[in-house]
């Protein structure tokens, strides 16, 4: 069963964001645009490059009302420590969000049996907590958040245009389509 357009359920873990450990609830992601991005663990290779590239665009996510959270299944213990020695982890200004119980990664569906870790997983949350998008794929490719971006000014557009769809490759301020009968096979 997919998680789109499910609510996020219940939870409760520790972030740490700008030099504080701080709770994060499913209440966290409710009254604006949130971006749950998972990944395997924190000291690892690749993991650094993303959070890295989710700090270069991190403004452009403020400027569309949305935070980025970083989920591993580590502590924010060891999230403090990350951020403290990783030269691209210093970068993040949002939370890194600990998930030591895995009951994240199991809600979201990006858990690991047997190793404990997560798979790369993003999700764009609306301000109601529901699901309007995600991806999730193999822990060897890393993501570019200018995608996540595209997606997510994607949802936001179709949230304030009912009736309206973003078609291939959309970008903000590109022509969208309204479905009708009128198109169908003519495109």
């Amino acid at each position: 069963m997919s998680l789109i357009n499910t609510t996020v359920q219940p939870f409760k873990t520790t972030a740490f964001h700008n030099g504080e450990f701080v709770p994060v609830t499913e209440q966290s992601l409710k009254g604006k645009w949130s971006v749950l991005v998972f990944m395997p663990a924190a000291f690892t290779f690749n993991c650094p490059t993303e959070v890295e590239d989710a700090a270069e665009h991190y403004a452009e996510f403020q400027k569309l009302g949305a935070e980025v959270y970083i989920v591993t299944t580590d502590t924010h213990f060891a999230h403090k420590v990350w951020h403290e020695t990783s030269p691209a982890v210093k970068k993040a200004t949002f939370p890194l969000v600990g998930d030591p119980t895995h009951q994240l990664t199991r809600a979201f569906g990006v858990h690991i049996d047997g190793e404990g870790l997560a798979l790369r997983g993003t999700f764009v949350i609306n301000p109601d907590g529901v699901i309007k998008t995600l991806e999730i794929h193999d822990n060897a490719i890393a993501r570019d958040m200018k995608e996540t971006l595209r997606k997510l000014k994607a949802a936001q557009y179709v949230a304030k245009n009912p009736g309206q769809v973003c078609p291939a490759k959309w970008q903000e301020g590109a022509k969208t389509l309204t479905p009708s009968l009128d198109l169908v096979g003519k495109i």
